[in-house]
């Protein structure tokens, strides 16, 4: 598994881990309406999933957002942030940001993607910052499990590996 700390105190990630070549695991979570957002959703797109603790903390925002700039910039790409984030406090936040390039759901009720992904902090129940390229036929071709929870993640390589993707 990974080796993630959260404010430097070490992380017990619950799941299974995902690597470059991985088929990419279905998950359930819910979209701000409730309603139920699987894997499926995005068939045929090429998927930038950026992952944070919570969407309401500077640098989960500050990532949020540069993916969201990013993305304005790609073709046949979808950005999925996730967190553990309760979908009301997403809606307010995806309201108040004026984003629109970037899809921001929730694992709250089952920790189907935390798990799914090896992302679930058991300390915590957040989910661990992380980022996942998923070609358009759901091959994973990138994955940054990021070390420190409250680092940045590589954007430069996330995007790269995302233009590159088939």
């Amino acid at each position: 598994m990974a080796n993630v700390t959260f404010k430097g105190n070490q992380m017990t990630l619950v799941g299974s881990e995902v690597k470059v070549g991985d088929q990419a695991p279905n998950f359930s979570v819910l979209a701000n309406d409730l309603s139920a957002v699987t894997l499926e959703n995005y068939k045929g797109f090429k998927k930038l999933i950026s992952v944070v603790p919570s969407i309401d903390t500077g640098v989960c925002d500050q990532q949020t957002r540069k993916f969201n700039e990013e993305a304005a910039k790609l073709d046949n790409v979808k950005v999925i942030t996730v967190s553990m984030d309760l979908p009301f406090a997403q809606k307010r936040w995806c309201a108040a940001s004026g984003l629109d390039n970037v899809e921001v759901v929730s694992d709250h009720r089952d920790a189907s993607f935390g798990e799914a992904y090896g992302v679930l902090m058991q300390e915590l129940r957040l989910l661990a910052r992380s980022t996942f390229v998923v070609d358009s036929n759901d091959k994973v071709t990138y994955v940054e499990y990021v070390g420190e929870g409250t680092d940045h993640p590589n954007y430069e390589a996330a995007i790269e590996a995302v233009k590159t993707a088939e």
